[in-house]
């Protein structure tokens, strides 16, 4: 998502393009449904992620929904958080937006979403119900502003069949970074002329976490409140090992070889068997079967620092949210099938659907016997771990993680050192998130 403006949109421009919107989604504006109230429901996802929501909204639509003369119009929209955000502003927004975890921050800061506490206590929806992490994204400057629907975690995705063919144990993936360095020294080769035909790692690729290495080594982005941590000494040592690589294997060499790799399709690194181990989602697994059925893969927490034994088990847990925006016409419906997605046979019939785990505390027998996924369980439990790791909750973080990514790639092509590039986003978001914060306040105190 990109940065949310903080001027005030003119009205002739607002109106040309939630017409433009309208005309090209095809959304449909409420009318006049007699007795039946119609809930407008816009969702990111396509393909096979969408229909599992659609199964949910047509069992919502089909029972509950009929007996209380609601339905659920469902309708992926592209570039959703734009969207909402222009509807918002020209008081034709959507009943519910999915959106995800690191947009709710920058929404509710800007007004843009309301708070669910009070339907959350008339639905009987508690922190106890969610796994923590999950109730984290879920709770923002002390009100609830989202209800998950599918999350995700990342673990290690190795190779088995490399591992083997170099003489190395399948059943015993790497549990330190010193251990993941010797392993991928041993699995990466060249051909004849000196070229590189396979890469055992490659801290850069798929490039999704950059913001998040240091978060491997106990450091931090913030501190919670007001003050950017991301030049501390753990963020620096995170960088000097990701800089390590470009050192070992050069800057240049491994660029170009990842340059081909295209996530999604066959071309992917570590589908195509060019890349021998990756930090992945859970999703990976939908798109090994898809691309390379026959991969002989395997998952397993990602390694943590030797000396940092407390940081085993370090994952990112996220999720997609649905919220309800300001302006919305029909909170009070709308919240009823939200609250219905959170009921544990639906929401496992959406997270199947997805091929996830769940976000609630209580998961079927059911669930865990015929999900498809067969490391689901892991995926399921390092949310669960102390030393798990959600997305900063931070209105900033777009931009910050835009800044952290500029650095992030010149310490890779080894154009700065990690101090010299984080010392620079340090100096640069610091100045943003104050203003932010100055901004955020006067907003708040003139309550829009």
């Amino acid at each position: 998502m990109k940065p949310i403006a903080s001027s005030i949109l003119g009205t002739l421009f607002v109106a040309l393009t939630v017409a433009m919107i309208v005309g090209a989604e095809l959304i449909t504006i409420p009318g006049d449904y007699g007795n039946v109230t119609h809930v407008t429901y816009w969702e990111k996802w396509t393909g096979f992620e969408s229909d599992a929501m659609k199964a949910v909204v047509d069992k919502y639509n089909a029972g509950e929904g009929k007996k209380k003369h609601i339905f659920v119009e469902f309708l992926p929209v592209g570039d959703i958080e734009a969207k909402v955000l222009i509807a918002t502003s020209g008081e034709m927004p959507p009943d519910i937006a999915g959106l995800d975890t690191l947009d709710v921050a920058a929404f509710a800061d800007n007004n843009a979403i309301l708070t669910l506490d009070s339907y959350c206590k008339q639905y009987g929806i508690k922190e106890d119900d969610y796994i923590p992490t999950a109730w984290k994204m879920m709770f923002y400057r002390n009100h609830v502003f989202a209800l998950p629907t599918t999350p995700d975690s990342n673990a290690l995705h190795y190779n088995r069949a490399e591992y083997k063919a170099a003489g190395l144990d399948p059943n015993k993936p790497p549990q330190t970074f010193d251990e993941l360095d010797a392993i991928s020294e041993k699995l990466t080769t060249k051909d004849a002329k000196g070229n590189y035909v396979q890469f055992g790692f490659i801290p850069s690729d798929p490039g999704w976490w950059n913001w998040g290495w240091g978060y491997f080594f106990g450091g931090t982005l913030w501190d919670g409140k007001d003050k950017i941590t991301c030049n501390s000494p753990e963020n620096i040592r995170a960088w000097e090992w990701v800089a390590s690589y470009s050192k070992k294997y050069g800057a240049t060499a491994m660029s170009s070889f990842k340059s081909g790799f295209s996530f999604g399709s066959a071309a992917d690194g570590f589908i195509s068997a060019k890349e021998s181990m990756q930090l992945q989602g859970v999703w990976m697994y939908n798109f090994i079967t898809q691309f390379n059925p026959k991969l002989d893969w395997a998952a397993a927490p990602f390694p943590h620092p030797a000396d940092r034994p407390d940081l085993a088990n370090m994952t990112f847990a996220d999720s997609d949210n649905i919220v309800i925006p300001v302006g919305a016409k029909h909170p009070k419906e709308a919240f009823d099938f939200m609250a219905f997605v959170q009921r544990q046979p639906n929401m496992e019939l959406l997270c199947m659907g997805q091929r996830k785990g769940s976000p609630l505390a209580k998961v079927s027998d059911w669930f865990w016997k015929n999900h498809p996924n067969p490391y689901i369980r892991l995926f399921s439990d390092l949310p669960k771990q102390k030393s798990a790791r959600t997305p900063p909750m931070m209105g900033i973080f777009n931009e910050y993680n835009d800044a952290i990514g500029e650095a992030f790639d010149e310490v890779c092509l080894l154009q700065k050192t990690p101090k010299e590039a984080l010392d620079g986003v340090h100096d640069r978001i610091q100045q943003v998130l104050d203003h932010y914060i100055r901004i955020s306040k006067l907003r708040q105190a003139a309550g829009g």
